[in-house]
């Protein structure tokens, strides 16, 4: 795998952070998309760079195609592109749907919806061998929340989540003869920094009690299974969406 790229998307904290430092500890080169926290950016490449790993980082806000389209030009120059993982993703403050403005709306779904299906169209430019490609994998990242609707608390969010699981199923079946594996995973409550930028830091351990599980993820164990998604050891997935949720 030594000559393959990855561009994680949101690749600066955590699940996407997590991501880039168990590929590239399985031999990717890892090419880190970055929104707007450079030094955040900086230390996963620095890390990955001390143990052996080769790393870049590059701004990129998912909102936006022209940023999307200079990250992946960014990426050709760092060798051949193998797998994308669509981590990018934001949350808004809890709220009910006759609460929300259509511009919050309308950012949700411009960097959870329409910036993973550019990034994959991007891919899919490069990996399929309909284009003269090689073939590779794409993974999104979807959520629990597209299964339970998140009433009261970000319905807009959920719904994001839904439309990926729709879009992996499709692509996977699009490209599937093309080289192409898709596939999507449902995190459930995971212990990470978006819970803060919707307002509430502790949101993963307050609801633990209602995880099977009785505990919170970690984003580690996000980021093993993505791994695995892209690893030839899936070969015969996709257009599968696995729940990686401790049973939510």
């Amino acid at each position: 795998m030594q000559d393959r790229v990855v561009i994680v998307t949101g690749g600066s904290r955590g699940i996407g952070r997590a991501t880039a430092l168990a590929a590239a500890a399985r031999g990717y080169r890892v090419c880190i998309g970055y929104a707007s926290n450079q030094a955040a950016a900086d230390e996963v490449v620095a890390k990955i760079a001390d143990s052996g790993g080769r790393a870049m980082a590059v701004q990129c806000d998912v909102g936006f195609e022209t940023d999307i389209v200079g990250l992946f030009e960014a990426a050709d120059g760092f060798g051949r592109l193998g797998a994308l993982v669509n981590n990018a993703g934001i949350v808004g403050p809890t709220a009910r749907v006759d609460e929300m403005s259509a511009e919050r709306i309308q950012r949700m779904m411009a960097v959870n919806v329409t910036g993973s299906m550019l990034c994959a169209r991007e891919a899919v430019k490069r990996m399929s061998t309909r284009h003269g490609g090689e073939g590779g994998v794409i993974v999104n990242l979807s959520s629990v929340a597209a299964k339970l609707g998140s009433p009261n608390t970000y319905v807009d969010y959920a719904a994001s989540k839904g439309a990926i699981d729709s879009f992996t199923i499709g692509l996977g079946h699009e490209v599937a003869g093309e080289g192409i594996r898709v596939a999507a995973i449902r995190p459930g409550l995971i212990d990470t920094e978006i819970h803060a930028s919707g307002g509430e830091p502790d949101r993963a351990h307050r609801l633990a009690h209602n995880v099977p599980m009785q505990r919170v993820g970690t984003a580690e164990e996000i980021a093993n299974a993505v791994v695995w998604l892209i690893s030839d050891e899936a070969s015969y997935v996709t257009s599968a969406i696995l729940d990686v949720s401790g049973g939510r």
